[in-house]
């Protein structure tokens, strides 16, 4: 069974730092991208970051320089390093994994964690 659960979320003060953490199971995790999107109420859900399989990240303009994402393939876990928040920050983080092959893609989502910016 596929699982994907983040943890690491709650309440931070403006300028503050999480590491929000993603253990995977029950797929091959070291062959897949995986990425963080967010959603803040009345907002569409958005990239945040993404790692491939061979270690390539990307990041959304507004976070590269406060977020990283690294992956610890041996623990099937990504995480993702935000400092510097923003109450704008504030919002459900997903950890999403992907792969696509030639003839199938697989995609599966978590289940989310909150992360509250606010003094």
């Amino acid at each position: 069974q596929v699982q994907l659960v983040e943890s690491g979320g709650g309440l931070v003060q403006p300028g503050g730092s999480l590491r929000l953490s993603c253990a995977a199971s029950g797929f091959t995790f070291s062959s897949y991208a995986m990425s963080w999107y967010r959603q803040a109420p009345g907002k569409e859900r958005e990239l945040v970051a993404t790692i491939t399989s061979t270690g390539s990240t990307n990041y959304a303009d507004s976070m590269k320089d406060r977020f990283t994402t690294p992956r610890d393939n041996a623990k099937n876990t990504v995480y993702l390093q935000m400092n510097s928040l923003k109450p704008e920050d504030t919002a459900v983080y997903y950890c999403r994994a992907r792969r696509r092959l030639v003839y199938r893609e697989y995609d599966y989502w978590g289940q989310g964690t909150q992360v509250t910016v606010s003094s």
